[in-house]
C-alpha cells in the first residue's frame, strides 16, 4: 500500500493527488509542486503520511 499523500488544492477544488510508497518520492513532488504551483492564489499542497490512518 502506497503510505504517503500528496495533494494539491486550489479553493475548494482538488486539482491533483498522488500516492507514494517511498518518503523521498513524496517529498520530492511536494516540493515540485510548489515551486510549480505553489504561487497559484488559493493553492494548498499537503503532503501526509497514512501510516496508521487505516
Amino acid at each position: 500500500m502506497d503510505r504517503y499523500h500528496v495533494t494539491l488544492s486550489i479553493g475548494a477544488r482538488t486539482v491533483m493527488r498522488g500516492w507514494w510508497s517511498d518518503e523521498a518520492a513524496a517529498e520530492r513532488k511536494y516540493t515540485r509542486w510548489i515551486g510549480e504551483r505553489g504561487g497559484v492564489d488559493g493553492a494548498r499542497i499537503t503532503l501526509t503520511d497514512e501510516a496508521g490512518a487505516c
